[in-house]
């Protein structure tokens, strides 16, 4: 099945003329791309299109790889390259000769709505502009405060020049927003006060709150009543209802170090709550989450690591947690594809072994847009599915991992949709990875739309009919009400 607008899952789109424009004549390995004269194809390919939201209207048709993007209704037509484009009457200053294109992606939400971004912290890097670092080039000063690049990692070519991807909602620093906790701070006391528990109370007040809400309320019910909300909820509630209720209470980032911990905790390791909670993520998430880890344990997230893993797993977790990611605003180039996609094949089917770094080195430090690029053109140019390739060469944890990288980077919304499926399917429900997976897609509404558009084309079946198939009482009332179905009283 094929959606308006975007490939099957797995495959990107190809273009009319193939995915790429024009093929630029074979580089020498470490020379820079060609570049072009103004007004002609230069150094840089078009991003290949992100994935089409899912339940958005259907876009235009696609255009070539390359191409300027499609004429938006009521835009001026296209200018020449390096043209300068006429302003109507009291419009806005046009952006200066190189600064970055406005990011690229799904619908924003609507100013100031439910998982809108908040705006740039007080105290954040300033955007980083200019031509990105070719390969062959010695790399560019290491920014201050950013952390080492990790042995054995490949480089990441693109993470320095450009603007850094913002954190995700509830990974910044606080935050004080125009919105007052205290009646709902009272109405969670009220429901817990006393003899007896109002559960759907506090489930009606918990379930429909954004990142930066949750820590007001948070904030409130600790300066109302000289309490710990947590803690409440904890002595009020028991089962599957307080581990979702809780996740809720400590906001993404709260839960996100609380869930490693108790991976790492006590013999053996949940590997598949390392994969959810720290793979596909940006560099200002990993870099919040190892913060809050020190913060709260007093330990590094990356000792935590090597304390449970080993060996070749231990190291590629180590590439992940050095936050060396390609920003999303780091374009597509050609030449950078082609050399990624040979050292691919060359540190696989080329040989005797594998070279498991060289792969797990790509697959961390590229961005989607990338990986998508790369999956594509392995796909061109050797006839093989590149899963199919990790899937023979790699087993156990590390396959996983690599597997998580690759369907996140191809299609994260159908990806999220196939983890939550993996969540209820067979016998036996597993709870816990369901409540933190619905409650992690939960926190970003227009992030959840399409997650929840992908599951119901991929399988067929309408998402919360599913949810209430495998749960049962509060428990359902709770994940019923973090999808955004109304359930009765």
């Amino acid at each position: 099945m094929s959606y308006p607008g975007y490939p099957p899952y797995g495959q990107p789109p190809p273009a009319q003329g193939g995915y790429y424009q024009q093929q630029p004549p074979q580089q020498q390995y470490g020379a820079p791309p060609p570049q072009g004269p103004p007004g002609q194809a230069g150094q840089y390919y078009q991003q290949p299109p992100p994935p089409q939201g899912y339940g958005q209207p259907a876009p235009p048709p696609p255009q070539q790889y390359g191409s300027p993007p499609p004429q938006q209704y009521g835009a001026p037509p296209p200018q020449p390259y390096g043209a300068q484009s006429p302003q109507p009457y009291g419009a806005p200053p046009a952006r200066p000769y190189g600064a970055p294109p406005p990011a690229q992606g799904y619908p924003p939400a609507q100013p100031g709505g439910y998982g809108a971004p908040p705006p740039q912290p007080y105290g954040a890097p300033p955007q980083q502009y200019g031509a990105p670092q070719g390969y062959g080039q010695p790399p560019p000063a290491q920014p201050y405060g950013q952390p080492p690049q990790q042995y054995g990692a490949a480089p990441a070519p693109y993470a320095p020049q450009y603007p850094p991807t913002p954190a995700s909602l509830g990974y910044g620093p606080p935050q004080i927003i125009q919105w007052n906790g205290d009646a709902d701070a009272h109405a969670l006391r009220s429901a817990m006060k006393g003899f007896g528990t109002d559960e759907k109370a506090l489930i009606k007040i918990l379930s429909n709150k954004d990142p930066l809400q949750m820590a007001t309320i948070r904030d409130a019910y600790s300066r109302l009543h000289r309490r710990n909300l947590e803690a409440d909820i904890k002595s009020e509630t028991g089962g599957w209802l307080e581990t979702g209720l809780i996740a809720l209470v400590r906001g993404p980032l709260g839960n996100d170090i609380h869930l490693l911990r108790e991976a790492m905790d006590g013999p053996g390791t949940k590997e598949v709550i390392l994969n959810d909670v720290l793979l596909g993520r940006s560099n200002a998430d990993i870099n919040a989450i190892k913060s809050e880890y020190m913060r709260a344990f007093h330990q590094r997230l990356e000792d935590a690591v090597r304390g449970d893993l080993s060996m070749k797993t231990e190291r590629h977790f180590m590439i992940v947690l050095g936050a060396q990611r390609a920003e999303d605003a780091a374009p597509v180039v050609k030449a950078e594809i082609d050399r990624d996609v040979n050292d691919l094949y060359n540190a696989t089917e080329a040989k005797a072994g594998t070279d498991e770094m060289k792969v797990c080195s790509i697959l961390s430090t590229r961005n989607d847009n990338q990986i998508r690029a790369i999956a594509y053109e392995y796909q061109q140019r050797y006839a093989r599915n590149l899963e199919d390739v990790i899937r023979k060469e790699f087993s156990g944890h590390m396959e996983d991992a690599l597997l998580y990288q690759l369907r996140q980077g191809q299609d994260k919304y159908m990806h999220q949709a196939q983890l939550l499926e993996a969540a209820m399917a067979g016998m036996g429900t597993k709870d816990l990875l369901l409540i933190h997976r619905i409650i992690r897609n939960h926190w970003d509404r227009q992030h959840w739309t399409n997650v929840r558009a992908a599951y119901e084309k991929r399988f067929r079946k309408n998402f919360a009919d599913r949810v209430k198939s495998e749960t049962s009482g509060d428990y359902e009332r709770l994940l019923v009400a973090c999808i955004g179905e109304s359930f009765k009283h």
